[in-house]
């Protein structure tokens, strides 16, 4: 079985919105200061992260042929407020692939789910790998 968060399939136009609103609170807030809780080198993560998104060639980046490949079961949790990207994400992984996909929306909820919403995100895990 497969579970994702927050996943990617393609690039909409509220992920490149909300990486340029990021660039700009990465030089003008404490967010470099906030990521390395994460990195050793928040600036090298922050800035490999958001050049590949904000390439002109990534904008073209596009992976839903592939999801009709995924055959075993998934799961797919998106937060409704979602800076990064829409519920269309994991509606296209649910109407792409050729297995059984659970979705879990989530209501007030943004980009990361597992800090989130810890409790309705653990809870979802641990019945999909039961049913597995």
């Amino acid at each position: 079985g497969i579970a994702v968060m927050a996943p990617h399939i393609m690039v909409e136009p509220i992920s490149i919105q909300a990486i340029g609103l990021a660039r700009q609170q990465f030089q003008f807030s404490n967010l470099r200061e906030k990521l390395v809780r994460y990195h050793d080198d928040p600036a090298s993560a922050f800035q490999g992260w958001k050049d590949i998104w904000l390439h002109p060639d990534f904008l073209t980046w596009d992976i839903r042929e592939l999801l009709p490949n995924i055959r075993c079961p998934m799961l797919a949790i998106q937060g409704e407020d979602d800076p990064y990207g829409t519920m269309a994400q994991i509606n296209q992984i649910k109407n792409l692939a050729k297995s059984k996909v659970e979705v879990l929306k989530l209501g007030n909820c943004g980009h990361s789910p597992h800090k989130e919403k810890p409790e309705e995100t653990i809870n979802a895990l641990k019945a999909f790998i039961g049913k597995l």
